[in-house]
C-alpha cells in the first residue's frame, strides 16, 4: 500500500497530492479533476454511481490528458492488486502480435497452417488452409463453434482438428482460442512465451512490474485471458493507444498497427444500444460514442475515448457489465469539458471521504 499525502488509504482518490509528494516515477502523474475539464464533484457522483449500479466494484482508474485525475479501491482491494484480467488479455496479445510483425517474424496474411505443419490434419479442409493470421486476430476464423481445449491435451493440434464450416474471415464468433492460437504463433516465430516477449518491449517501458501470465500444458502463455496487473498498469495500456503506440518518446508500437487494432474490422451486431454490437478490431470491442475498449469477464474493462483524450480503467465481478459500461457513458462522458475549472478543495474532501470508505459489497448474481 502507498504513502498518499502523508497517510494510508486502502481506498484513494489522489489528485496532485502524489506528485507533490515523490510520486512514483513509473507511475502516470496526478491532477486534479477541475484542472483537466470535468468538476470533483461529477468525479465523485461517477465513483458514487459505480458503488451502487456495479454488482462488485474492485477498482477504477480515469485518465485525462494523459494524467490521473480519479482512482478508487474497494477494500480490501488495493492499488498494488494484481487482477485478473480474464478477456482483456486478449488486447494484450493481439500487441505481442502487432510487435512480431513490425519486427517482420509474420504477417497478417499468413496462413495459419504454415506454423505448425506437424499437428496439423492429415487432410485438412479448404476453409482451415484459407484461415490466416488475421481471422485470428478479428474472431472471424469460420469456426460455429469454440474449439474444446482439453487439459491433458495439445491445444493447438485440437483448435487444428475442430470443424471449420464457414469461409474465414466471413463469420463472426468469439473465440478465446484464437487468441491461443496467436500466442502460439508468436512463440513459434520468437522463440519466446508472449509473456516473455513483452516484458522488454510493453511491459518495462511501461513500468508495469510483477505480471503474471499463466500457461497451457505445452508451455504457451494463455494468451485468451490468464495475465494479472495492477489497475494502473491497464490505465496505461490503454493511455498506450490512445497515445496511437507512443510512450515518453518512445515508438513501442507503430500507429497503423493501433489504428487497424482498434478499428472496425469484423461486424458483429447491429443492435445500437449494445457495446458488444459495435464491431470488432484486433482483439479490442468497438464501443458506443466513438470509444474502443479491451474487456474481460466479470467487468474488467480498458475503455479509451479518443475524441474525450480519456482512458478509464476498471475492475469488478459483476454479471452485468453492459450496465457497468452505461455508467461510464450516463455519468461522465458527457462531463469531459475542454477547459480547465476553478478549482474545489471542499468538493476534493469530500470525495476523500467517499472513497476511504469503499468496501467491496455483494455478489455476482448466479446465472
Amino acid at each position: 500500500m502507498r504513502a498518499v499525502s502523508g497517510f494510508l488509504m486502502v481506498a484513494v482518490l489522489t489528485f496532485s497530492l502524489r506528485s507533490a509528494h515523490g510520486q512514483d516515477a513509473k507511475a502516470l502523474p496526478r491532477a486534479t479533476p477541475e484542472s483537466q475539464g470535468i468538476s470533483s464533484q461529477a468525479i465523485g457522483a461517477f465513483i458514487a454511481a459505480l458503488d451502487q449500479k456495479v454488482t462488485t466494484m474492485h477498482s477504477v482508474v480515469v485518465v485525462r490528458h494523459g494524467k490521473v485525475i480519479a482512482e478508487a479501491w474497494w477494500q480490501p482491494q488495493s492499488p498494488e492488486t494484481r487482477h485478473v484480467l480474464w478477456s482483456l488479455s486478449k488486447s494484450f496479445c493481439s500487441t505481442a502480435v502487432g510487435l512480431a510483425i513490425a519486427e517482420g517474424k509474420l504477417g497478417l496474411d499468413d496462413e495459419v497452417l504454415k506454423f505448425f505443419p506437424e499437428q496439423a490434419p492429415a487432410q485438412p479442409s479448404k476453409n482451415l488452409r484459407e484461415m490466416r493470421v488475421r481471422d485470428l486476430l478479428c474472431m472471424s476464423t469460420g469456426h460455429e463453434t469454440e474449439p474444446k481445449m482439453a487439459p491433458d491435451g495439445d491445444w493447438v493440434k485440437l483448435f487444428l482438428a475442430h470443424p471449420v464450416p464457414h469461409k474465414p474471415g466471413t463469420h463472426f464468433k468469439y473465440n478465446t482460442p484464437a487468441t491461443y492460437m496467436q500466442s502460439a504463433i508468436v512463440q513459434k516465430v520468437t522463440g519466446q512465451t508472449v509473456f516473455d516477449y513483452l516484458k522488454p518491449r510493453l511491459f518495462e517501458p511501461l513500468g508495469i512490474e510483477k505480471p503474471r501470465w499463466d500457461t497451457s500444458p505445452q508451455g504457451i502463455s494463455l494468451g485468451g485471458y490468464g495475465l494479472f496487473v495492477r489497475t494502473e498498469d491497464i490505465a496505461k495500456f490503454g493511455q498506450l493507444y490512445l497515445q496511437k503506440g507512443q510512450w515518453q518518446g518512445r515508438q513501442l508500437l507503430t500507429s497503423a498497427w493501433v489504428t487497424q487494432a482498434t478499428s472496425r474490422q469484423t461486424s458483429n451486431g447491429s443492435n445500437p444500444k449494445s457495446d458488444w454490437d459495435q464491431g470488432y478490431g484486433y482483439q479490442f470491442w468497438r464501443c458506443r460514442h466513438g470509444a474502443f475498449r479491451g474487456d474481460g469477464k466479470d467487468g474488467q474493462f480498458c475503455v479509451v475515448l479518443p475524441e474525450q483524450d480519456t482512458v478509464i480503467a476498471i475492475t469488478a465481478e459483476t454479471g452485468d457489465m453492459q450496465g457497468e459500461l452505461n455508467v461510464v457513458w450516463d455519468q461522465l462522458l458527457n462531463k469531459l469539458g475542454n477547459k480547465p475549472l476553478p478549482e474545489n478543495g471542499e468538493a476534493v474532501q469530500n470525495m476523500r471521504k467517499l472513497v476511504d470508505n469503499l468496501r467491496v459489497k455483494g455478489k455476482k448474481p448466479a446465472k
